[in-house]
């Protein structure tokens, strides 16, 4: 029998057949890759997020103002609760002592706000700040750290247990709220998952003691 093999042009449309093949297997594979990735990065975000808003009611659920001051050093009340519709700035019974003898006890200034992310330009992310002291200057000072990166929006709504309503402002530095704080605070955190998407997370904090400490 007579033996007949592949001619050029044979082997160059195997070749090209292989070649498509491949190509459609590597696609394939960084597809899944990529899915992947965006499945992960998705997950971490929805965590970060739900962990910022944890925080900040737990935070808030401990939050005070006290009448226990001395007057001879400081003009007015430390204690504070500043309430805006995309910053706040309170006083807790939350904070976490790091180190063993530390001069700390539970009480802390936090404040949080929306700013512009340093890791990623053109975005924002959440700020929390820490004060451990309070002093007469609770807006300056302290250890501010980013709690979760691309965000969005950031509101803040108090319940007025008077007027029945929610309100978009609370300070008790004014006359009018200087002796309350709010009986609820509502929170709405707008995130920008990873396939572009806005995704809303709304959490409440019922604030425990409403009323100045007096003693």
């Amino acid at each position: 029998m007579s033996r007949r093999g592949f001619t050029l042009v044979e082997v160059l449309i195997a070749l090209a057949i292989t070649s498509m093949v491949g190509a459609l297997v590597v696609g394939s594979f960084r597809s899944v890759d990529r899915a992947n990735e965006i499945v992960r990065d998705q997950g971490d975000r929805f965590g970060a997020s739900r962990v910022a808003l944890t925080r900040l009611a737990r935070e808030l659920s401990m939050a005070f103002i006290s009448n226990h001051f001395d007057p001879k050093q400081y003009r007015e009340r430390p204690t504070l609760f500043v309430g805006r519709e995309d910053t706040l700035l309170f006083t807790t019974m939350a904070h976490e002592r790091l180190w063993l003898d530390a001069r700390e006890s539970d009480q802390a200034v936090v404040q949080y706000e929306l700013d512009d992310d340093p890791a990623h330009g053109g975005e924002k992310a959440l700020f929390r700040r820490e004060k451990a002291r309070i002093d007469a200057e609770p807006d300056r000072g302290g250890r501010r750290d980013v709690v979760t990166d691309r965000v969005t929006a950031l509101r803040l709504q108090y319940w007025d247990q008077k007027r029945k309503e929610w309100v978009r402002e609370w300070s008790t530095r004014s006359t009018d709220r200087a002796d309350e704080l709010p009986l609820r605070v509502r929170v709405e955190l707008d995130a920008k998952l990873a396939d572009g998407r806005n995704e809303k997370f709304v959490t409440e904090a019922r604030i425990a003691i409403t009323r100045p400490l007096d003693f």
